[in-house]
């Protein structure tokens, strides 16, 4: 696959700086199996591009980051398309923005939402713009991203704060962002390109190897996610064909408030 023949994103190779931007502004930047497809080829071309120094990945348009997996994509089909392997690949997705050599900002010019916050604080450094909305939505609608979405959260905002972020399914604004820790810097809108091509020029002058060994010794002291959110994606499989995830994206779907009180056992 060439990046033109890319549908769901888009890929561009800038003075070392690769942009990722998820091209799916109809559906506030939701990643369906084939976007998700597309963007583990993506980071993997930026990956093997030695004039590539920086990555960063983003939305297009000015609502969204990406607000996680296609919900309507999900209640149409069951699932979140199809894809080249047959598999939904997102676990793919998160290990390359982990496993990619080279730093990766996330610019974030709006909503980073469930699957889309985790995309976030996957990436190396974040930018925000003025704009952004950070927030979980997973057991609001049947769903939860156990592993790096729990764990690498805790470490980047402390425990109380990420289970508050988990438990509540509140919004939050940049502001509340920084100052947590989520983010690295918020900017006006009209200035988060500009910003991020700032940082990248930075990042450039710097020794490569140095820093994809830095990236690995930063990553080395959280893997173990990896293997705990295997386990979780074997657990959301399950759930996901159970009743109460069901009620979850009808009720999302439905743009009414889940009725979720009738699976609460002991």
């Amino acid at each position: 696959m060439k990046p033109d023949e890319f549908t769901d994103i888009t890929y561009e190779v800038d003075n070392g700086l690769a942009w990722i931007t998820i091209n799916r502004p109809d559906r506030y930047n939701a990643f369906r199996a084939q976007t998700v497809d597309e963007l583990v080829h993506a980071f993997k071309l930026a990956w093997a591009d030695d004039e590539v120094g920086v990555l960063s990945l983003t939305g297009a348009g000015e609502k969204a980051f990406c607000t996680g997996g296609d919900q309507k994509q999900r209640m149409e089909t069951g699932d979140y398309g199809p894809s080249a392997t047959g598999l939904f690949e997102v676990d793919a997705l998160h290990r390359v923005i982990r496993d990619v050599p080279k730093p990766v900002i996330a610019a974030v010019n709006g909503f980073a939402i469930g699957g889309g916050h985790v995309l976030h604080l996957l990436c190396d450094l974040t930018i925000s713009a003025d704009t952004a909305v950070f927030g979980q939505n997973g057991p609001r609608v049947g769903s939860f991203d156990a592993g790096f979405g729990t764990g690498l959260m805790a470490r980047a905002i402390g425990e109380k704060r990420a289970r508050e972020i988990w438990f509540l399914c509140r919004k939050y604004s940049p502001a509340q962002a920084e100052a947590w820790g989520l983010v690295n810097k918020v900017v006006p809108a009209d200035q988060l390109r500009a910003e991020v091509r700032s940082w990248a020029d930075e990042i450039l002058k710097l020794s490569p190897t140095a820093l994809k060994v830095l990236k690995q010794s930063f990553n080395s002291d959280t893997e173990h996610f990896a293997g705990i959110g295997q386990m979780a994606y074997s657990a959301l499989k399950l759930f996901g064909e159970s009743e109460e995830a069901r009620e979850g994206i009808t009720a999302f779907n439905e743009k009414r408030a889940p009725e979720f009180a009738q699976f609460r056992t002991h």
